[in-house]
């Protein structure tokens, strides 16, 4: 009694303002887990590293991306009727070669800037890690994909871009787009290229970090460290 009358005397003397203080200051604890957010956060960041890890990395090795139903990029419309035109008139290798040329960029490209994904991984925040963790199948890799994307976009472009030049796109496509030009009755096509490999290879890294989080949310044996383990439990229970 006499320790309780002490703690009603301390709490009189705290100003309100005092205990706020002091409150904001206490771990947020999610549940009984013992979980707090930046916790959660730390455990969002490693499923999207493993994703990069163990489903990334396959873009790179040769046909990652073309091989790749789930990724492989496909020419835009204004290049579909070039597709077409081309192999019409007999020129079907030329038009393959155009479309494999595309893939191949972007699978070098993706081997050059995985530390930029890994290093955009490390520094995001997440302002509500138990909603994301508590959310859709791939919340996570949305999130990192709204936070990073145009910042990501910009590093990214000039690394296609070489390795447009690097793989033998650019001259490859610059004789498809001549020779389309060529063809009588035909409007001229000059599309920008790195722009759209660019976005297309930023789409394929996205999807396959978000195959691995689904697989962690799905998978008990796919949480290979304690802290997943304790993380995504608290999603198993909603």
């Amino acid at each position: 009694m006499k320790h309780f009358s002490i703690f009603l005397i301390v709490l009189t003397l705290l100003s309100c303002g005092e205990l706020q203080q002091i409150v904001t200051s206490l771990p947020q604890q999610t549940g009984s887990t013992g979980l707090s957010n930046a916790d959660i956060g730390s455990g969002l960041r490693q499923a999207l590293n493993k994703g990069i890890d163990k489903q990334v990395t396959k873009l790179t090795a040769d046909g990652g991306f073309f091989k790749n139903e789930l990724v492989k990029i496909v020419l835009p419309a204004e290049l579909q009727k070039v597709d077409k035109t081309l192999r019409d008139i007999g020129l079907s290798s030329l038009a393959d070669k155009g479309l494999k040329v595309l893939n191949s960029a972007a699978e070098d490209a993706v081997k050059e800037a995985t530390p930029i994904f890994v290093n955009a991984v490390k520094q995001i925040t997440f302002a509500d890690a138990k909603n994301i963790l508590l959310g859709n199948e791939d919340a996570a890799t949305n999130y990192l994909s709204q936070k990073t994307n145009t910042a990501l976009y910009g590093k990214f472009k000039p690394v296609i871009n070489k390795s447009l030049d690097k793989v033998g796109a650019t001259q490859v496509w610059s004789t498809i787009i001549s020779k389309y030009n060529a063809v009588p009755l035909t409007n001229n096509v000059n599309p920008d290229l790195t722009d759209y490999v660019t976005n297309e290879a930023l789409k394929g890294v996205f999807t396959m970090i978000a195959v691995e989080e689904k697989d962690i949310r799905n998978n008990f044996g796919s949480r290979t460290t304690d802290l997943l383990r304790k993380v995504f439990s608290l999603q198993d229970k909603k």
